[in-house]
């Protein structure tokens, strides 16, 4: 073979790789292409459905956006002073009970004392009034006996009757 064949076989498998390369670009061009129109009709449909959604819901936070930044102030102003009015109840409620703790000592103790003094006036009546008085009863006891026995015998003896031995001591 000679020369010229092998540069005519060289130059036609080179162009038949740039006709195949050409080929696969123009296919590779029409995919590309039916891509970017399915990716618009795509991009048309999110701005015409939703696109006017997040407009709404963005007009909808821009529209609340004052409220709820109220509503967030208020609620952590009445925290604020719903915690304000539990210290001052805490305080109140333990003021109450440690006035009453106080309170009940007290009256324990004004307890005790009131049943200590009954005791002592119990025990000073008994030993400066009781205990005389069985002592004069006794001894008023013991007079009437003896003046009865002294009257009586009197009498028993006028009238003659003697008294057995057994009646001087009852």
């Amino acid at each position: 073979m000679d020369n010229q064949t092998v540069l005519s076989a060289t130059f036609i498998a080179i162009t038949a790789a740039v006709v195949i390369q050409a080929g696969i670009l123009v296919a590779l061009y029409l995919a590309v292409r039916k891509s970017a129109a399915q990716m618009e009709a795509l991009a048309a449909e999110v701005k015409t459905k939703v696109l006017p959604t997040a407009e709404t819901a963005h007009s909808m936070l821009v529209q609340l956006q004052p409220k709820i930044e109220t509503i967030i102030a208020n609620v952590s102003e009445s925290t604020a002073q719903v915690r304000g009015q539990i210290g001052r109840l805490d305080a109140t409620v333990n003021d109450v009970l440690d006035r009453t703790r106080l309170q009940i000592i007290r009256a324990d103790e004004l307890v005790s004392r009131t049943m200590d003094r009954v005791e002592e006036t119990t025990e000073i009546v008994h030993k400066t009034v009781v205990s005389p008085v069985r002592r004069l009863s006794g001894l008023m006891q013991g007079l009437t006996v003896g003046l009865d026995f002294l009257f009586a015998g009197k009498r028993r003896r006028r009238e003659g009757v003697t008294v057995p031995q057994d009646e001087m001591f009852i």
